[in-house]
């Protein structure tokens, strides 16, 4: 495996690297040039520095592995107060095809202190098993903690695939996990499937700042891990409680020592109109022209009972606030409509929306890429069509007595 070293010595800050960067996967933080994971290993700032800081350097391979040793899925059940986080019922669907597909067991993970309740709600999908690490030490559960654990149970049953969720807690557990056991992580990841010929994990996910949709294996380590961002995968619906393999784990002394200390508890408030759990969406981009532009598609989403959402580029000058954000930067949504108003359909966005049941797109540009994944596409200003929209819908409501 390579990498890209920097000199710290040699490296003057002068910035000739990061304009020869064709991925921007260079920048200067504080006073240091980092480098993120986005390097291809193209060479061109090293042909570039002018002090000859930078160098692509070989780097000793983790040790290679038994593949036939690992069998089955695990999904990582995150959960609090008892009731699992939404996006596992998503993951234990799409565990569930491709532990088919592999012929192997499907299992969640659940890690914790009083984990009855969530390990109950389990019991009502398509699991054969449930691995429990049950210690008062992973009442509050710490990233570190967290991952010590849930690596030392990987170590023990050698699972062929983990999935996580792409939430704060998976974003931060997933990382750590993978580079304990000297494998490899896709994050984020929109789709995920098996390779019919070789049996790998294909991990798809937005690459290049969302201009392309890369696929990505992990072909020599074992596990394969992924985490899945949220509503881009179908949840299957909850059936009858059923008999459930329980295995118990006790974590190691050291595996549950965090040097992690929690200050405080706090939940914030939740948006008054929760774009992520919306049935009907009404969002809109650049083309909206002002904040005072949203108030005709906040009227609009009212008389659908739905939610507001934004491109970022809205969010970004100040129209909207970050909550409302959809895409690749913001949140993923799959509602049974999504009305895109003065959306352009940068693939960013489309990577965060395209699930969604039905997608109505209003834009004055016919050529907008929006219209390419739209069920129906009216052409014009945004600002003529909803107001109409609004008054069609009012007639109608009149007209039933609504």
């Amino acid at each position: 495996m390579s990498e890209l070293r920097v000199d710290r010595e040699r490296c003057t800050l002068c910035g000739i690297c990061i304009d020869a960067c064709p991925v921007g996967a260079l920048s200067i933080i504080g006073e240091r040039l980092e480098v993120d994971e986005t390097c291809s290993l193209c060479g061109a700032c090293v042909e570039r520095c002018p002090v000859d800081a930078l160098a692509i350097e070989e780097r000793q391979r983790a040790p290679e592995v038994d593949l036939d040793a690992y069998s089955g899925v695990w999904v990582f059940a995150e959960h609090a107060e008892g009731r699992l986080h939404p996006v596992v019922p998503e993951l234990i669907g799409k565990g569930r095809e491709l532990a088919d597909r592999r012929g192997a067991a499907l299992s969640a993970v659940l890690l914790g202190h009083g984990v009855e309740s969530a390990l109950d709600t389990l019991a009502g999908y398509a699991l054969d098993s449930a691995y429990v690490a049950d210690d008062p030490s992973l009442a509050t559960l710490r990233d570190d903690a967290a991952a010590a654990v849930l690596a030392e149970m990987a170590a023990r049953w050698r699972p062929e695939i983990i999935l996580c969720g792409a939430t704060a807690l998976g974003r931060a557990v997933a990382p750590r996990v993978a580079a304990l056991l000297h494998t490899g992580l896709t994050a984020d990841c929109t789709g995920i499937e098996i390779d019919p010929e070789r049996g790998l994990l294909l991990q798809t996910r937005p690459a290049f700042g969302g201009n392309i949709m890369a696929t990505i294996i992990c072909p020599r380590h074992r596990p394969q891990m992924a985490t899945v961002r949220p509503k881009v995968l179908p949840a299957p619906a909850r059936g009858a409680r059923r008999a459930l393999d329980v295995v118990r784990f006790a974590p190691s002394a050291a595996a549950i020592q965090s040097v992690l200390e929690v200050m405080e508890d706090r939940v914030d408030e939740a948006p008054s109109e929760s774009i992520a759990e919306a049935d009907v969406i009404v969002a809109g981009g650049r083309g909206v022209g002002s904040a005072a532009g949203f108030a005709a598609l906040e009227r609009l989403a009212r008389a659908l009972g739905g939610a507001v959402g934004a491109s970022r580029a809205a969010v970004d000058s100040g129209w909207m606030p970050y909550p409302h954000q959809v895409g690749q930067t913001g949140k993923t949504v799959q509602p049974r409509l999504y009305v895109a108003c003065g959306i352009s359909g940068a693939v960013q966005h489309l990577v965060g929306m395209r699930s969604a049941g039905a997608i109505i797109a209003i834009n004055r540009d016919p050529h907008a890429p929006i219209f390419d994944v739209a069920d129906v596409g009216l052409v014009g200003d945004l600002h003529v069509v909803v107001p109409r929209l609004l008054e069609t819908i009012e007639r109608r409501r009149e007209a039933r007595g609504a």
